[in-house]
């Protein structure tokens, strides 16, 4: 049994949203893909990558050659804080900045000269709140898969939203808690 050449392998190119909640279980697919033989690049906001860098130190992201790790910037502005952004500014901004980041990045990675240690992108597998993925993955010709991280609670909070708001339970009215039993 002969073994994959660069040029066979698979490469997911893999986003989460720019929040633990959301890197976390997007670096565990990350790991299963890359473990079944994919190429991996896992793409990170440059201020999470920092982050990352910061907490578990320099040289923590080296080591495997088909499992890379590249960033693009978010579109707020620049900061040296160590907090969890603001959420809607990072959603406003993911959604109207990241698209020509992304594409740049994808070109570069399908670039044999300018990235020479993998094979071209295959596939993206993108958090559900990086939609402006879908377009890129389009214009690439190649398929796209919408990750969506929350846990079997929050999923089920989301797919009984639309009940709730019907039987005119939420949003929730008044200075307390209501009474819902």
């Amino acid at each position: 049994m002969g073994s994959i050449t660069v040029s066979e392998k698979p490469h997911a190119v893999c986003i989460p949203y720019p929040a633990q909640g959301h890197i976390n279980p997007m670096l565990n697919v990350a790991k299963l893909l890359h473990h079944k033989g994919f190429h991996i690049t896992f793409v990170n906001t440059e201020y999470n990558h920092r982050r990352l860098l910061k907490s578990r130190g320099p040289h923590s992201l080296d080591g495997l050659p088909d499992f890379r790790y590249e960033t693009i910037p978010d579109g707020l502005p620049p900061t040296d804080t160590d907090v969890t952004q603001d959420v809607p500014a990072l959603c406003q901004s993911t959604t109207k900045t990241c698209l020509p980041h992304f594409r740049d990045l994808l070109y570069k990675l399908n670039d044999p000269v300018l990235f020479s240690t993998g094979p071209p992108v295959t596939c993206i597998v993108s958090d559900g709140c990086m939609s402006f993925t879908v377009e890129a993955a389009e214009e690439f010709g190649v398929p796209q898969v919408l990750f969506w991280t929350t846990s079997a609670c929050g999923f089920l909070g989301y797919t009984k939203y639309k009940d709730l708001v019907e039987k005119d339970l939420v949003p929730l009215k008044g200075g307390g808690s209501p009474d819902l039993l």
